[in-house]
Parts: C-alpha cells; structure tokens; sequence
C-alpha cells in the first residue's frame, strides 16, 4: 500500500509544479506582463471611477441633509449629468 500512494502522490506533485511553472513562464513573457499591466491599469480605472461615483452620491445628499439643493436635483443628478440646479428654473415671466 505504501509504494502506491507514495507513486500517485509525487506524480501529482510533479503535474502541480509543471503546471505551476508553465503558469510563470507565461507571465514573464512580454505578452505576460502586457496582460498584467492592462489589467493593474483597468482595475485602477474602475477603482477611481466607482470612488468618483461615491463621492458624488455623498455630495448630493450632503447638501440634501443641509438644505442647498433642493430634493429633485438628486435625480438629475443620477441621471449621469453632472450639472447641478440650485433653484428652480428661471421662467421668460421672470426676466
């Protein structure tokens, strides 16, 4: 039972560290370490995005919870724009 178990196992290991090995020689060719810095720079890029976002939200309900800006200027900006009302819109009556 011993020679056996003792077989399977270190032929399992050696298919492990080929694979392992294949795995880095991969990532150490130029395409390897393309691949990789593409993948650093989008992460980061979505990173910085879903922060931007964040802020933003913050921003609005901020100024909800103190009063600057009134309560529908959260759904425009939702909506993607990043303009900003700070009143209600001006009318040609009111010029």
């Amino acid at each position: 039972m011993g020679r056996p178990l003792w077989f399977a196992a270190g032929a399992g290991v050696g298919v492990y560290a080929a694979a392992r090995a294949r795995r880095l020689a991969d990532t150490l060719t130029a395409d390897g370490i393309r691949d990789r810095l593409h993948g650093w720079r989008m992460g980061a890029r979505l990173f910085a995005e879903e922060v931007r976002q964040g802020r933003t939200e913050r921003e609005v309900e901020l100024r909800e919870q103190l009063g600057l800006v009134p309560p529908h200027a959260r759904e425009l900006h939702a909506g993607g724009t990043h303009r900003r009302e700070v009143g209600p819109p001006v009318t040609e009556e009111e010029n």
